[in-house]
């Protein structure tokens, strides 16, 4: 009888460290474990998307390719970027706002383009992107020579029947510079005495006050 007894103390005592054992080897409920789960850290989309490279097509802050007539959407980072989106409005030039001061050309957006597709559609909404050169030279820049806009600080040549253009004020252009704008108001009445030119510049202030070179 007492045999039998200290057995079954044994087998129970070995049953109870079977199960400590056994109990030591699972994780704890929130620990970590070697073994792979279902459960995996994730980066949200917008963390991983490549700068210059998104879902809506040329949208701020996005590059361009080499090109004004033939383009495509690329990567700021890649070696084929030229061209970085400052302003995106629907519409044309005409009938939308001003792109910003300093933007160096505008690429025009087909309604119907098959060359970028944000929805699969084949479809990107009619619009302008106006772009700033990655690199020198920047035809925007007062004086450059170039850009949609005349700004102060830039210089034109009269082209004949009351027109001017644009030219660069370091006289390294096909034109010479014959007047330079050096002041910006609502109305001619503001323009210093020494004005000989009034260049149409538009938006808040859209008298350019020029004076000869």
């Amino acid at each position: 009888m007492r045999d039998r007894f200290s057995t079954g103390v044994v087998c129970a005592l070995l049953a109870l460290l079977a199960a400590l054992l056994t109990g030591c080897t699972q994780p704890a409920a929130g620990g970590e474990s070697d073994e792979p789960t279902g459960a995996t850290a994730s980066v949200l989309p917008s963390a991983t998307r490549a700068s210059g490279f998104g879902g809506v097509f040329l949208a701020v802050d996005e590059c361009s390719s080499f090109g004004k007539a033939s383009f495509t959407e690329v990567p700021c980072t890649s070696e084929r970027a030229a061209a970085r989106v400052v302003a995106r409005h629907d519409g044309t030039p005409a009938g939308g706002p001003p792109c910003p001061a300093t933007t160096d050309f505008v690429l025009h957006i087909s309604e119907q383009s098959q060359i970028s597709d944000e929805d699969g559609d084949g479809a990107v909404p009619q619009g302008y992107a106006c772009m700033r050169n990655l690199q020198p030279p920047h035809p925007g820049d007062p004086g450059g020579g170039g850009g949609p806009r005349t700004i102060v600080g830039d210089c034109v040549y009269s082209s004949g029947s009351g027109q001017v253009r644009e030219t660069a004020c370091d006289g390294k252009g096909t034109k010479k510079p014959q007047y330079k704008v050096v002041k910006a108001v609502a109305e001619r009445s503001r323009c210093p005495l020494s004005t000989a030119l009034y260049v149409q510049l538009g938006g808040a202030q859209p008298v350019g006050c020029a004076r000869p070179l």
